[in-house]
């Protein structure tokens, strides 16, 4: 006996039969050619043949994203670190449907010290490869302007925007400012102030701005003592200033650690479909920074992989050296840390191993809980933000109750209801509605001809409307509900049950009879009898009685179409698109029969319309 495959099916077996074993990313395409997923891989064969090996075990957004993929490519590269690279580079381009999405970083603001002879420095909200040495980004810019205040005080550093090239120091084309009288810059314009000596100072500023202060405090005492030695009391006057200056600003620096050591701490917290992450800069034992980014489309996605998400979003963005520990809320997939670790050991000065630690007890972990809890802050505070925007709606009691009766995991804000209708297995059609937040969105509703049986079969239409819904393009443009409501009893809703599962989706489904309002869930024999004033039961026949109403009216027009088709194309030498182009132009089959002979020329033609008019004007007959 042979077996026939679909070829889309056939072609994807022979893909995942031939994959390498190197490293690389690889892409999944639906039906129409588009990008709807973008991974890394230390093993491109093991991990792509992983979705589709075992996929009972897969969460529901994993799963929903496997029966959409009709095709694999796949990049080899050389390493893993390329793969994270690459993989980054290809979701900001492509944003595939199913990866988790980062807010992007470019409206953040950025210290920037620019690539010339004297460096200036300032805050910019663009981001550029230029060479320059680039701090941040910050997530408040009250705080950059308050470093960039605190650096102006300490250091004499030049706020023109001159181009002082060496041709044009030599030839005094620019004169020195106020800056310069009330000693805020020494005079490079001038040529009053050696470039050697400019440079120098930018370096200890580089150095306060990676957190070395205790190192840079150090360097500046043995320069004012050796500027004592020689007599040279004023500018030893100026360095004992800038120490001060530093030793302020160190003390405003909070302590979190005994240790005098560089870490980044990492910890996300996460909600129903997005999470926030939050990295502290620790530098010599003292918090120096922190930020905090969100993502969303998260869904179901394991905590380790959104870490890991954020950890490579971070680091990928952030042009700072990596310090040589980071502490982690959670330990990462393993896939993930080779190619992380890798990528933060090629960062770093010395070259050396990047440690992950996952601390437990002590003051490691104090680290960790403060992490998380800045973390949670800041989502409550992105969740409000979208409450207020209406992006996130207020829990109903109806929902509420509706949640505890039918046992819901989550609350059913998104609720997709069906219903058939027909009239002696003829013109059989299915509506689905959409209620969000307990209210109808008609955007979301959507009507099905049913075609794939003949004659009255209700768990067959059930079967086609569903897999219509729940697969295909309807998959890609809806979201998934949290509820499915079938008006039916127990045979259709375990009809709709087995073709989600058949679909590998995993969403809950439930039913309203109409004769006694019962409620049916898949596989229980006994339904659930609410009180008719229950607010869940109410809100179940709203939407009950609202897919009935749009099924109906679907019906109805389909009927009313056929009927006056076979009126007009049962006169002799009228077709189907003849009466189509009459109905669209006149309207009505009414306003046909009362059309003079030019008018209806003008829409079907002399011969048709000569048959039309000797119909209705003639003997009664096309013939007469």
């Amino acid at each position: 006996m042979t077996t026939n495959h679909p070829p889309a099916k056939t072609a994807l077996a022979e893909k995942l039969a031939t994959l390498p074993t190197s490293p690389g990313v690889y892409r999944f395409s639906n039906e129409a050619g588009t990008v709807i997923y973008v991974g890394k891989a230390r093993n491109l064969r093991n991990r792509v043949r992983s979705y589709f090996n075992s996929q009972s075990r897969h969460s529901g957004k994993t799963a929903v994203l496997v029966s959409h993929i009709a095709s694999i490519d796949v990049i080899i590269t050389s390493s893993e670190v390329e793969a994270l690279i690459l993989e980054n580079n290809l979701i900001k381009e492509l944003k595939p449907r199913y990866n988790v999405s980062l807010k992007d970083d470019k409206s953040y603001p950025w210290l920037v010290i620019t690539n010339e002879r004297f460096p200036r420095i300032f805050i910019t909200r663009q981001f550029r490869r230029d060479g320059s040495t680039w701090f941040g980004p910050y997530t408040e810019a009250s705080q950059l302007r308050l470093i960039l205040d605190l650096i102006g005080s300490i250091f004499p550093v030049r706020s023109c925007k001159y181009k002082l090239t060496e041709e044009a120091v030599a030839a005094k084309k620019h004169r020195v400012c106020l800056d310069y009288h009330i000693h805020k810059c020494k005079g490079p314009c001038e040529g009053l102030q050696p470039e050697e000596e400019y440079q120098a100072m930018i370096r200890e500023i580089v150095t306060l701005l990676k957190g070395k202060t205790s190192a840079l405090v150090r360097d500046l005492t043995a320069q004012m003592q050796q500027k004592a030695m020689e007599l040279k009391f004023e500018e030893a006057a100026a360095l004992k200033a800038q120490i001060e200056g530093l030793k302020r600003y160190a003390e405003r620096q909070k302590v979190v650690s005994t240790e005098a050591i560089d870490r980044d701490v990492f910890a996300v917290a996460a909600g129903d479909d997005d999470a926030c992450g939050v990295v502290f800069r620790i530098r010599e034992g003292k918090l120096i920074g922190s930020r905090h980014t969100y993502l969303t489309n998260t869904g179901s996605t394991p905590l380790p992989n959104l870490l890991a998400s954020f950890m490579e979003h971070y680091y990928l963005e952030t042009p700072d050296l990596i310090p040589p520990e980071v502490m982690l809320q959670a330990e990462l997939p393993e896939e993930e840390t080779e190619a992380l670790r890798q990528l933060l050991s090629s960062r770093q000065s010395e070259r050396r191993q990047v440690r992950f630690t996952v601390p437990r007890i002590g003051e490691k972990a104090h680290l960790i809980a403060m992490c998380l809890e800045n973390a949670e802050h800041h989502l409550h505070e992105f969740m409000a933000q979208k409450k207020l925007r209406g992006e996130v709606a207020r829990k109903s009691p109806a929902l509420e109750s509706l949640q505890q009766v039918l046992h819901l995991e989550r609350l059913p804000e998104r609720i997709e209801c069906f219903d058939n209708s027909h009239f002696q297995g003829t013109d059989y059609v299915s509506s689905m509605v959409t209620f969000v937040s307990g209210k109808p969105k008609k955007s979301d509703y959507r009507k099905f001809k049913l075609k794939s049986f003949e004659g009255s079969d209700d768990y067959a239409a059930m079967r086609e409307a569903v897999t219509r819904r729940y697969s295909g393009t309807l998959a890609e443009e809806l979201p998934m509900p949290d509820l499915v409501l079938i008006d039916g009893g127990k045979g259709q809703v375990n009809v709709a049950w087995q073709t989600l599962r058949e679909l590998g989706l995993d969403l809950p489904v439930a039913g309203l009879a109409k004769r006694l309002e019962e409620i049916f869930v898949p596989n229980e024999r006994d339904p659930y009898n609410l009180p008719k004033t229950s607010p869940a039961l109410k809100l179940l026949q709203q939407l009950r009685d609202e897919a009935h109403r749009f099924a109906i009216t679907y019906h109805r027009k389909l009927r009313t179409k056929r009927t006056i088709r076979t009126e007009l194309t049962g006169i002799g030498g009228v077709g189907e698109k003849s009466a189509e182009k009459l109905l669209k132009h006149f309207g009505s089959v009414e306003s046909v029969s009362k059309a003079t002979l030019e008018e209806l020329s003008s829409v079907a033609g002399r011969k048709t319309a000569e048959s039309i008019y000797r119909y209705y004007n003639g003997a009664g007959s096309p013939d007469a």
